[in-house]
């Protein structure tokens, strides 16, 4: 399943029942962090994304051995990150 995440990301869930979080906006660690524009402007593009994800009762899935996010990540640890929460 996918959902679109207050217009500045994504939200998808695998069979599993695991959900990876994928934003890019205002605020998001990622690119656009300290953007500027307008809530209504059409957000720039990014080359990196805050991710997060957590298992079908909610509880939050460590990435790291630090945290249950991961910062400023490229396409391919999104789908690194992505695929392993896929394949738990």
């Amino acid at each position: 399943m996918f959902k679109i995440n207050d217009r500045k990301g994504f939200h998808i869930t695998f069979e599993n029942g695991c959900t990876v979080s994928v934003q890019f906006g205002k605020g998001d660690y990622g690119d656009n962090y300290r953007y500027r524009g307008d809530y209504h402007d059409e957000m720039p593009a990014s080359q990196t994304a805050e991710v997060a994800a957590w298992d079908e009762m909610g509880n939050w899935i460590k990435l790291s051995e630090e945290d249950d996010l991961a910062a400023y990540q490229s396409p391919s640890e999104v789908l690194e990150i992505m695929n392993k929460v896929a394949n738990r």
